[in-house]
């Protein structure tokens, strides 16, 4: 946003396809960016771009979002895009993938919004934006673990929202649909092509999640018909149950070849 004065931003998931184009657009307009990240790195080198290390798995993350704050000040706000994905049977959900999912997915959004709140609290503003995903709304076959994860993040980005609304910090929540990044890998691609699920550029998401930080809307869903069917799921559950029985077949062979390479 040209002409906007120059805001500093904590950023988590910037190594990811989604994360590193929202990266380059905070920097094209000006702002400021905490890049964090487990190696302490950034993809984009620039005098405002700023690595710092923060480990969304470690135990005593808390200890380290207040060191960070000590050391760089307190950011305007928060855009957490870091996620781990597994497309794996649920019987195929080991225990290292799972902590590291709910850790990172989940659990550090808690954490940091909690090391966060005091001092935007004081400030009397602040930006505190989660991304989520079209499976935080629908159960999908495959991500058992991932949506619960998202479903989680959903249900605390809307109860912390209506716990913030009588403050003028705001609470946003972007919920993408397929994306075209490393995460999903080749296999889980070639599923969706085979289905005919579409998937977004990384680009196109970054440019509507830059939207939503100043945006009035507190929810944002992002493609068609993936709206429409979160809002199916929420009225009619059975119907969407019928859709992926059909796709169920598809879904398995490709969840076989995982486990069978």
């Amino acid at each position: 946003m040209s002409g906007s004065p120059e805001r500093c931003w904590l950023l988590l998931g910037a190594s990811g396809g989604i994360g590193k184009e929202v990266l380059r657009g905070l920097l094209d307009r000006g702002d400021r960016v905490l890049v964090a990240s487990r190696r302490g790195v950034s993809p984009i080198q620039h005098e405002r771009a700023v690595p710092v290390r923060l480990d969304l798995s470690a135990p005593d993350l808390g200890a380290r979002v207040v060191d960070l704050i000590a050391e760089q000040g307190l950011p305007d706000g928060l855009i957490h895009c870091a996620g781990i994905n597994h497309f794996v049977a649920a019987e195929g959900n080991d225990d290292a993938g799972l902590a590291e999912t709910l850790d990172v997915n989940l659990r550090s959004a808690l954490v940091l919004t909690r090391e966060l709140l005091p001092g935007l609290r004081r400030r009397d503003r602040g930006t505190l934006l989660f991304v989520g995903s079209t499976f935080g709304s629908i159960g999908y076959p495959g991500y058992t673990a991932y949506c619960a994860s998202k479903f989680g993040l959903r249900g605390f980005t809307e109860a912390l929202r209506r716990e913030l609304a009588d403050t003028p910090i705001r609470v946003r929540y972007v919920a993408p649909r397929a994306t075209r990044t490393a995460m999903n890998g080749h296999r889980v691609e070639a599923m969706n092509r085979t289905l005919g699920n579409r998937m977004d550029a990384p680009e196109a998401v970054a440019r509507r999640l830059l939207r939503a930080l100043d945006g009035r809307p507190a929810n944002t869903f992002l493609g068609w018909p993936e709206k429409l069917f979160v809002r199916l799921n929420a009225l009619l559950p059975r119907l969407v149950d019928k859709a992926l029985r059909k796709q169920l077949p598809v879904i398995q062979r490709f969840l076989k070849q995982g486990a069978s390479s």
